[in-house]
């Protein structure tokens, strides 16, 4: 039922096909993981096909290795009127030790689609419940600002490389 579900946890053990010649989880996975699970939580919230429209401030922090228990986390901090913002957590674990650590954040911009080929369509509004939804709420209006400045600077860039080739 959209409008219910703001979060979503994934689960699963890294395995020897998810790691890089140095023997950790390569960054391709990772935000593989982070797509996967964003994804999830924007279609649970929206009830509606979605696409990524964007991945901001991506950090990798720490190494997850081969048998640690992974745990990506997406959560909805804003919505917008076809768009939703996810904060995005993977948490990694040795079981051994039974330590977790933070692997990798970001926030990711979904946008909510009529059909897989169609238009933006509206998504339920979401409200933050305490202070620290709020603060979670008011980045991703400062990384939707940045965003835009982007956009300008691409479509400024775009059109001085038409001039060049023309």
């Amino acid at each position: 039922m959209p409008g219910q579900q703001h979060e979503v946890t994934f689960r699963f053990l890294a395995q020897p096909t998810d790691v890089n010649f140095g023997g950790k989880v390569h960054g391709g996975m990772a935000m593989k993981w982070i797509d996967q699970a964003g994804y999830a939580c924007a279609v649970a919230w929206s009830g509606a096909y979605c696409v990524t429209a964007s991945v901001s401030g991506i950090q990798f922090v720490a190494p997850i290795l081969i048998g640690d228990l992974v745990t990506v986390q997406a959560r909805l901090i804003h919505t917008g009127t076809s768009s939703m913002h996810m904060a995005v957590d993977v948490l990694a674990s040795d079981l051994r030790k039974n330590e977790r650590r933070l692997a990798t954040s970001c926030v990711m911009v979904f946008v909510a689609l009529d059909a897989p080929d169609g238009k933006p369509t509206p998504v339920p509004r979401w409200e933050p419940r305490d202070d620290s939804e709020r603060q979670l709420q008011a980045h991703a209006r400062r990384l939707q600002e940045l965003s835009r400045e982007m956009e300008q600077l691409v479509d400024l860039r775009a059109g001085e490389n038409q001039q060049n080739t023309g």
